[in-house]
């Protein structure tokens, strides 16, 4: 959700608090058009990320929720080449999507990152997406950097308070038991408010 970090995949680089250089796009031009959509689905936390350290975020989109997120209007050669990087596989090879436009999800292989779905269009455009070709486990809690990450893109997409993102992060699979709302605030480097006078703290 984050174009700070879209633009790591597009022009290459390394992203705030990362520990991994993208190689970048064939074509490094921003995305033509950016817009905050809402997926069917429920985002959570698995595995172990080689950039954040701690869980990476995966899709699930027959959860009963909704995640939000960020549409950005790439080329077909742009968004092969980003999820190449994704895939851990150098950019330069155009997917075949035909499968995944005509049937809502294909998958490149059993890896994180490695399944393609299309759950909608916008605009009569195709919207795609990444994630695990199922349910990826174990769950992990994500690291701080990441939820950085996370509440920064929820942010500048859907204009989200830290509060907010930091009570929807915090419920997610994987972030849950491990993360609060009060513990993510301290991440996101915001002060849990005090208690007013003569009120207890729990």
């Amino acid at each position: 959700m984050h174009l700070d970090r879209l633009t790591c995949y597009l022009a290459g680089g390394v992203p705030p608090g990362g520990a991994h250089r993208n190689p970048g796009c064939r074509d490094p031009r921003p995305p033509r058009r950016t817009e905050a959509v809402v997926l069917p689905g429920r985002l959570y936390f698995a595995g172990e990320s080689g950039v954040w350290t701690g869980g990476m975020a995966f899709h699930d989109p027959l959860a009963p929720d909704e995640t939000p997120g960020r549409a950005y209007l790439l080329s077909a050669e742009q968004f092969s080449d980003l999820a190449a990087q994704e895939m851990r596989h150098p950019p330069g090879r155009d997917l075949d999507l035909r499968t995944v436009l005509a049937t809502g999800r294909d998958q490149f292989g059993p890896g994180r990152y490695e399944t393609l779905l299309c759950p909608g269009h916008l605009d009569g455009i195709p919207v795609l997406t990444l994630t695990a070709p199922s349910p990826a486990t174990p769950l992990n809690a994500p690291a701080a950097g990441y939820l950085r990450h996370l509440a920064a893109g929820l942010h500048d997409a859907h204009g989200w308070s830290p509060a907010r993102s930091a009570d929807y992060l915090a419920t997610r699979p994987g972030a849950a038991g491990t993360w609060t709302a009060p513990t993510v605030l301290e991440a996101l480097h915001v002060p849990h408010a005090a208690p007013p006078p003569g009120v207890a703290a729990e």
